[in-house]
């Protein structure tokens, strides 16, 4: 049978470029709340000592930028220099301007904020419906953040780094091949050379962390874990490497297994299809395979700037459809809204939603608020509330 091996990263809320991408959703959400008409295309640039916020919003409201940032960096917790970033202390710039007002003609009457090509896609492969690779590197992720909230592991700071390959037979995931993780610490577990993490912190990681994440059966003796492969990662944060908004599209979206248009989302409210036409092409390829259609689907949908209608509209599945990919595009043009003011509306996409996106993934979360059974208007497109209409559709 034929083997194949899939690779994919995610990264903490503490890496850098999403320290850049939480701002940006923060200070999008706060418009939002005040002004649902808003127009914001925010963009953060975090270095050294210093987090500079820029792009173009027009708007009713206000923001106190210097709170929204600060916030940002405590709740994450860059709450010292030695964390990377004292949220405290830092500089913080304000080069916002306002939206041209040759796009703001175009997008007022209800067209595209931008031309671009989106995709969205859906696999049978996880109950989530995403790639195994990018799940298990988001788990990863988020449970290197949960042990250093928790203290379960007092030496870890907030940067971090994950990455797994899976191993494939005949396009079933049977196996991962190996692990890594980069996560930054304090010097309290540093050995006598002080040059190496020692050997118990990596052990408490190994097990508080990947194979707590990493399902047993998936795990064998050829399994290989790296952790902090340098020797040691205590400098992290924006104090070792500077970040910026939209620089993790492929981590945002399922981990290189498809195509990716390349526009990133955090920042830009939901007239700008960069956004709101990914959401609608995951939301369409998730209903989709959930209804049986087929076993993986690729959508595609493309946009000219100032038109409302998609000037293309493509699915793939990959042979495993139980129609043609034709007829489940006409299909998918009866029932599902494609311009931009539909999407926007059938995903309730002006509401403050956007910071909890711009940490381990936009896709294959739940949609359901934290300690609430309550739907809520939080990642509207993973809901699966078209099913019985698609099957319906498609008899």
């Amino acid at each position: 049978m034929a083997r194949t091996r899939f690779t994919s990263e995610s990264v903490t809320e503490g890496h850098p470029d999403k320290v850049c991408d939480q701002i940006s959703d923060a200070v999008l959400d706060e418009v939002l709340r005040q002004d649902r008409r808003s127009r914001v295309a925010c963009e953060t640039y975090a270095t050294v000592g210093l987090i500079l916020v820029g792009g173009e919003i027009t708007t009713k409201g206000w923001v106190n930028l210097n709170e929204v940032v600060r916030g940002i960096l405590r709740d994450i917790g860059y709450t010292d220099a030695h964390s990377g970033m004292d949220a405290d202390s830092c500089s913080i710039l304000d080069a916002i301007g306002r939206q041209s007002p040759d796009i703001a003609q175009g997008v007022d009457t209800g067209g595209a904020g931008d031309q671009g090509v989106m995709f969205g896609f859906a696999t049978r492969e996880t109950r989530e419906f995403m790639p195994l690779p990018i799940m298990l590197a988001h788990m990863l992720a988020k449970r290197l953040a949960e042990v250093r909230r928790s203290r379960t592991l007092r030496f870890l700071r907030p940067d971090g780094k994950s990455q797994v390959t899976v191993e494939y037979e005949s396009g079933r995931p049977v196996r991962v091949d190996n692990v890594v993780i980069a996560a930054q610490h304090d010097e309290t577990v540093l050995d006598r050379s002080g040059r190496q993490m020692n050997r118990k912190a990596r052990r408490d990681i190994e097990e508080v962390v990947v194979r707590k994440v990493v399902p047993p059966r998936l795990i064998d003796r050829n399994t290989r874990i790296y952790i902090n492969q340098t020797g040691k990662f205590c400098i992290g944060g924006p104090q070792s490497d500077t970040g910026m908004t939209g620089r993790k599209i492929i981590v945002d979206t399922y981990g290189g297994a498809i195509q990716h248009g390349g526009g990133a989302f955090s920042g830009k409210d939901p007239s700008k299809v960069d956004r709101s036409a990914t959401y609608m092409a995951r939301y369409i390829a998730k209903n989709c395979v959930a209804a049986r259609l087929c076993d993986r689907m690729v959508v595609r949908l493309a946009y000219v700037i100032g038109r409302a209608e998609p000037i293309d509209v493509t699915v793939n599945t990959h042979g495993t459809g139980i129609t043609d990919d034709e007829e489940l595009v006409r299909v998918v043009r009866r029932l599902f809204p494609l311009k931009p003011t539909g999407m926007i509306r059938h995903l309730k996409l002006l509401n403050p939603i956007y910071r909890p996106t711009a940490s381990y993934g936009h896709f294959g979360r739940r949609p359901v608020a934290a300690g609430s059974t309550r739907p809520a208007e939080l990642f509207t497109w993973e809901r699966l509330d078209m099913v019985r209409r698609l099957q319906a559709e498609v008899k």
